[in-house]
């Protein structure tokens, strides 16, 4: 290509969106093999990788007085965030805490793109920060790595493709057994690990299913996985507005495109279309093309974009983090209408999130006097009430508890046995209040029942005793 054979701009080049960058003419798929990253943003890349791996690895091994710091057991409906536990009995918390997050995940799109791809999203950590780099430690660079597969079965070829994916089913039974050790705990997990299979039969099936699923996404399914499964790519659609923070190349900077040539007089833009932006994509996209659903924001254009750009003595920013409206009118601006109506809905979301976790109480205890029941005539001028208790422990450990009438003097007496609740349990008890017949002055005398938790008040419950007015029955009265 000559300085005067140019290629079309973003603006008037659409073809690329009939069609998947994996998936060639023929309707077969096209494997990537994307040049090894290197630069200042990938630096950041690795760096934020390594802290996100320390806190999967280390996490589940934390523990906070005694219990673990975070868990996620779904088989018991058991869930600790942050040393607090949590059941089946906070699902308003959950919906609350699940539409926070999905406001937070629009906003977060609405102002900075997929940012979330590309650093945080364990998909993109492991695929592009630990499994791609042991391809490129075994079979070498992204050319090295197709003539390979390219190739012929040879003992080499074989040794390789065995020992890659020995480290590969290494690492995925690794991911497993973290994975379970934040929905079981790592207590349980080291039992299964320690004790012979047959002992723990489902414990050790779950492992070998998760290992499989992870050999075969990060062996073989790999960047499809952001392409065909991941729905977040496709909320860009509607999500993304002209100013949104995005990965972008500056077309009315680079274009009109042309090779360069250093003993002549560059009347072209800063693209010199060395297409190594597109040599690095992981999934196989040409930037230049505009914003697309494939792309994950994992910032290796940018890398090789400025590092050519110091070759041809540019500015670097030829691809960069900026919006339509930056690059058009240099203008980045990210307070819009959308962001400040996502984000007054989330700051009171999670004001109410964190106003119901602080005010959340650890024993949750409700009296109602027990429906269709009238009071009852005692032996030594007692009246009593029936009356229905419904007690929850949201604590570690199980709790006994008690009660004592605090406004009036009577009795309570228990039905059954002490009343003694489970961790994360429900139980519905009845008891009977007596009160004298000259304590009884009206015909719902107001009560205030103490709910004492091992002999320390817990909870005050209000309820109210129907009895005789005035010590007298209905049928006196009459």
């Amino acid at each position: 290509m000559t300085e005067t054979e140019t290629t079309n701009s973003p603006a008037s080049e659409t073809s690329f969106r009939d069609q998947l960058g994996i998936v060639s003419k023929e309707g077969k798929r096209k494997w990537i093999y994307p040049k090894k990253p290197s630069g200042r943003f990938h630096a950041g890349r690795i760096l934020a990788s390594w802290i996100l791996l320390a806190i999967l690895f280390v996490t589940p091994f934390l523990r906070f007085n005694g219990h673990p710091l975070m868990l996620f057991d779904i088989t018991e409906r058991k869930f600790i965030v942050f040393g607090l536990i949590f059941g089946p009995h906070d699902y308003i918390l959950f919906a609350i805490a699940m539409i926070s997050t999905i406001v937070f995940i629009f906003l977060f799109t609405v102002v900075f793109g997929r940012l979330f791809c590309g650093w945080i999203c364990p998909q993109t950590v492991f695929m592009e920060m630990v499994f791609r780099k042991i391809d490129y430690w075994i079979e070498g660079n992204h050319v090295r790595q197709k003539q390979l597969n390219d190739s012929s079965w040879t003992g080499n070829k074989i040794f390789k493709k065995l020992f890659k994916h020995g480290i590969y089913f290494f690492l995925s039974f690794l991911i497993a057994n973290m994975l379970l050790a934040w929905i079981i705990g790592s207590e349980k997990l080291l039992k299964i690990i320690s004790a012979p299979p047959s002992e723990h039969m489902g414990g050790f099936v779950a492992i070998l299913v998760f290992t499989g699923v992870f050999h075969w996404i990060f062996g073989w399914f790999r960047e499809q996985a952001c392409i065909l499964v991941c729905p977040y790519g496709r909320l860009q659609g509607v999500l993304l507005d002209r100013n949104s923070i995005v990965i972008a190349y500056d077309f009315i900077r680079g274009e009109p495109r042309g090779k360069f040539r250093k003993s002549e007089e560059r009347i072209l833009g800063d693209c010199i279309d060395c297409h190594q932006c597109v040599e690095v994509c992981p999934t196989g996209i040409d930037i230049r093309n505009g914003t697309q659903l494939e792309c994950i924001n994992c910032t290796a254009c940018i890398d090789a974009c400025d590092s050519i750009m110091d070759s041809v003595e540019k500015p670097r920013g030829l691809i960069r983090y900026d919006s339509i409206e930056g690059i058009e009118k240099k203008i980045r601006s990210l307070i819009t209408p959308r962001s400040i109506g996502y984000s007054i809905v989330l700051i009171i979301l999670i004001s109410l999130l964190t106003y119901l976790v602080i005010t959340r109480s650890d024993i949750d205890v409700t009296i109602l006097r027990t429906g269709g029941m009238f009071y009852q005539e005692q032996p030594d001028d007692y009246i009593s009430n029936l009356y229905d208790v419904k007690a929850l422990n949201k604590t570690f450990e199980s709790v006994p508890l008690s009660f004592k009438l605090k406004n009036v003097d009577g009795k309570i007496s228990v039905l059954g046995d002490s009343l003694i609740i489970k961790t994360q349990e429900s139980v519905s008890v009845k008891l009977f209040i007596m009160l004298k017949r000259d304590q009884i002055k009206s015909m719902n005398t107001p009560l205030q029942i103490e709910v004492l938790r091992s002999g320390e008040i817990t909870q005050v419950v209000e309820t109210s005793f129907l009895g005789p007015v005035g010590g007298k029955g209905i049928i006196d009265e009459i």
